[in-house]
């Protein structure tokens, strides 16, 4: 919406006899909601107004529960009216700060039987809604809501799936297939748009989507048969206005619940570099991670996002490695590894010991209540721990950033992953992304179908918003786009002020967002050839710098040209067929030739520690460590604490030691003596020293080594009873004393072998690999082997147990249905075992594995 606008007044109610009236004007939208009897059916409607042209016709309203059918036979029995207004702050979207100025009518209503609930009406300059609140939870079971929207309006619909990535399309509300669609749906009815979804939807309800059931009718249909003890039921909400009220209306958060994290200061939306699309195979291998790690640190990109294929072996070193750069590492995980709250503890716990600032959760795939209430949970949980989220094969944005700010970003949407054409890019902003941050991944230079010119890829991260932005494409891909990867490197993910400059779903957009004193226009079109025009008039006064990116010759990189305009002016560009622009635009001052800053480095800085190799230590023993930290650069460094972490229930003699400037050049050293329990378990441990600074443009950078060691196993166990210094596996994670299962942590069955029981082993899949650290004190290992009988179809694998990177015993292929094979090895001064499971050469379907009985002897 463009300045702001008021709501005047409260809800006038019609001192005429017969149906009940609710009227809601608003001084500036204009926009009116009707709430009727209709006395021939006797079923309560709506109906919306724009400017006096109705935008919905009287649309039914009404709610069954397991006890009540609450559509019809409806009396009033009491109403009142009061006008909201709140301000709230949010981490992400079209702005950070928002203003809400509602009209909300509450009416209660009752049935022949006294059954009731109320039905809460709220009307803005930017829309209307409406929910039902039950007096108590009760099941239920359908909503009568519906929307009868004119046959001929135009509508961009996109058929329903649970993962909402289907393309969107265009068609009319009335010659749509009479099927589900999702929300948000767009239609134009005249000259005024209304785009239906729902918003604070959580765990108290399940999601819904639109089924067209003839005549342009669109009924609400909930996920579920039944919905568990609700009470308060979602915003049924519709956007209403001109293209640029639609687009740029927050009504979707403002609807929402109030935040639930008071401290949101270490929530920091930002740029991602992100290795998946380009190269799928890359998110399992150290090396290339770290060169995505030194790219986005060269160009202040603040995160590395590691996706599926991660391993426990090398993230802790990553995060320290990436940390020391100015980068925070963000992790990939399917939702059923973290789906019980004791996964998510122990997964998120070890997360905040290794330093990783977020998840990428994906895979949701359901809008039922139980998913719903599995966001609820993981939301609370990871903001707990101040770990930032991102959702995947998940649900549409319902308000959820506003309840849990450290949200920044989901998908739902046909995005880059789709490898799509370009013709959905120019409906997205006006349909998806109103609705809350869209994880689009985008920019594909070289990854992809190649449709697009290069000017419309880089402009997409202005188009579209999102609180993080997970850029598609590998480094070397921007390598060969220098002046593309300048401008990807000024824009911001965060914006005071969005505004639609023109455009026309399916056709074109131009955005132009402002943080700070920069504004930073995107445009984007379909089809031929043209020239793209931008009036500045959402600028201010003064004269303003305008750097405008557009299209090179062919597929070459993008050419940057500079001028000076005032905000009466129009910007004209011409593109290429499927091509589009951007520009920085800040305001002119004396000196000043470029909108572009410079790219924050974090200072060259070095840490040692000692002992530099492996320390062995018995229970109750103590040792030194120590620390230097100097400052490599030609910048003092401010606030500098260094310290070590160690394992919980141990000591450290010694306090951190501090400087309030350590600077060029300077050292820190520090010494202190660590002592280790009585009662400490056997295996390796980690004792992180790190050094922490201040520095600006950065938040507090995080310099660590590690001292490691070994407290060596005496006496005999189990494998499964014992701690391990890593587990790779194939599907899920390693299992203790059960099967593999699924990928779900403790989702395994019995221990089965070719019929047989067992009651202690690991449960693996192909390739899998369990490290356990002995020290030289060991004799033997001892197990049985063989594939578990839990698959449904026949598998092949190798056992093969290591030391010190020499094999010591191994099986040869083995497959389903084969007895458990007998394995034995001596394990004299052997200081680090490997139980390794490979693939049996044929790949890893089925392959579920056991190490049954799997025993030490120390």
């Amino acid at each position: 919406m463009r300045g702001t606008l008021v709501l005047a007044g409260v809800l006038a109610l019609a001192a005429v006899s017969g149906p009940p009236v609710i009227a809601a004007p608003a001084a500036a939208g204009d926009v009116t909601a009707d709430i009727s009897r209709n006395p021939a059916t006797g079923i309560f409607e709506l109906t919306v107004q724009k400017a006096g042209r109705v935008v919905l016709p009287a649309s039914p309203l009404g709610i069954r529960t397991a006890t009540a059918d609450l559509t019809t036979g409806l009396r009033e029995t009491a109403r009142s009216t009061r006008v909201v207004n709140e301000t709230y702050r949010m981490t992400t979207g079209k702005r950070l700060d928002r203003a809400v100025q509602h009209t909300e009518t509450r009416i209660s209503l009752a049935d022949t039987g006294n059954a009731r609930f109320d039905l809460v009406l709220r009307v803005a300059p930017d829309g209307v809604a409406y929910r039902y609140e039950l007096q108590a939870a009760t099941d239920v079971l359908s909503e009568a809501s519906a929307f009868a929207i004119p046959g001929n309006a135009s509508a961009w619909l996109m058929d329903y799936s649970p993962q909402h990535e289907n393309q969107r399309f265009r068609t009319t509300a009335g010659g749509a297939a009479l099927r589900e669609y999702g929300n948000p749906s767009l239609f134009q009815i005249g000259q005024d748009f209304v785009l239906l979804t729902e918003s604070n939807v959580d765990g108290r309800y399940a999601g819904s989507s639109l089924v067209h059931t003839g005549g342009g009718r669109y009924q609400v249909q909930l996920k579920d048969q039944r919905v568990l003890g609700a009470r308060i039921g979602p915003w049924r909400t519709m956007i209403v206005g001109d293209l640029a009220t639609v687009t740029e209306s927050t009504l979707v958060d403002d609807l929402a619940d109030p935040s639930r994290i008071s401290d949101t200061s270490w929530i920091r939306p930002g740029k991602v570099a992100w290795s998946w699309l380009s190269e799928h195979s890359s998110p399992s291998d150290f090396e290339r991670q770290r060169v995505y790690v030194d790219f986005a640190a060269r160009n202040g990109w603040p995160y590395a996002l590691v996706d599926e294929g991660w391993s426990s072996q090398w993230v802790p070193e990553l995060t320290r490695y990436a940390r020391a750069k100015g980068v925070d590492i963000l992790l990939w995980y399917h939702w059923n590894s973290v789906d019980t709250a004791d996964e998510r503890k122990r997964e998120f716990d070890l997360l905040q010991a290794w330093g990783v600032k977020g998840v990428k959760v994906d895979f949701m795939e359901s809008d039922s209540q139980s998913r719903y209430q599995f966001y609820d949970a993981i939301l609370a949980e990871t903001a707990q721990r101040h770990l930032m989220i991102n959702f995947h094969g998940s649900t549409i944005p319902h308000g959820l950033a506003r309840a849990w700010p450290h949200l920044l970003t989901m998908e739902a949407v046909h995005g880059a992953e789709q490898l799509p054409q370009p013709n959905g890019n120019p409906i997205q902003p006006f349909t998806r992304n109103v609705v809350g941050s869209m994880d689009f991944t985008p920019v594909s230079l070289e990854v992809g179908p190649r449709v697009a010119s290069i000017a419309h890829e880089i402009a997409l991260p202005v188009v579209f918003e999102s609180g993080w932005t997970h850029f598609a494409d590998k480094p070397e891909a921007y390598g060969r786009f220098p002046e593309a990867l300048r401008f990807l490197n000024q824009v911001p993910t965060v914006w005071h002020q969005t505004e639609l400059v023109n455009g026309f779903p399916g056709e074109s957009a131009v955005f132009a967002r402002r943080n700070g004193d920069r504004w930073f226009v995107g445009g984007i079109a379909l089809g031929g050839a043209r020239t793209m025009t931008v009036p500045l008039s959402f600028l201010g006064s003064g004269s303003w710098l305008v750097e405008t990116i557009k299209d090179g010759s062919g597929r070459s990189d993008v050419v940057r040209t500079t001028s000076v305009h005032s905000s009466a002016d129009t910007l004209s560009v011409p593109v290429p067929e499927n091509g589009g622009f951007a520009a920085v635009i800040c305001p002119v001052t004396p000196g000043r030739t470029s909108c572009y800053q410079p790219i924050a480095q974090v200072p060259d800085t070095s840490l040692t520690v000692t002992p530099a190799g492996s320390v062995t230590v018995t229970p109750g023993s103590s040792f030194e460590v120590t620390g230097s930290f100097t400052n490599s650069s030609m910048r003092p460094l401010t606030d500098v604490e260094l310290k070590p972490s160690v394992p919980a229930g141990w000591t450290v003699t010694g306090a951190p030691v501090t400087a309030t400037v350590l600077r060029p050049n300077a050292v820190l050293n520090a010494r202190w003596t660590i002592t280790v329990p009585a009662n400490v378990s056997s295996g390796g441990f980690e004792v992180p020293i790190a050094a922490e600074y201040q520095v600006p443009d950065f938040p507090r950078v995080h310099v660590a080594r590690t001292v490691r060691g070994l407290v060596p196993l005496t006496g005999s166990a189990y494998v499964s009873d014992l701690p391990f210094d890593s587990a790779t596996n194939g599907w899920g994670p390693v299992e203790r004393d059960m099967s593999n299962g699924e990928t779900g942590g403790g989702d395994g069955r019995t221990l089965t072998v070719a019929g047989t029981t067992y009651a202690k082993g690991l449960g693996v899949h192909a390739v899998s690999d369990v490290v356990i650290s002995l020290g030289g004190t060991c004799r033997t290992f001892t197990a049985s082997v063989g594939l578990d009988d839990e698959t449904t179809s026949p598998g092949s694998v190798a056992f093969q147990v290591v030391g010190d990177g020499r094999v010591l015993g191994e099986t040869g292929v083995m497959r389903t249905g084969t007895p458990a094979a007998p394995i034995a090895v001596d394990l004299a001064s052997v200081q680090v075992l490997s139980l390794h499971v490979s693939d049996g050469g044929d790949g890893k379907n089925f392959d579920h594995a056991d190490w049954v009985n799997a025993h030490l002897a120390c």
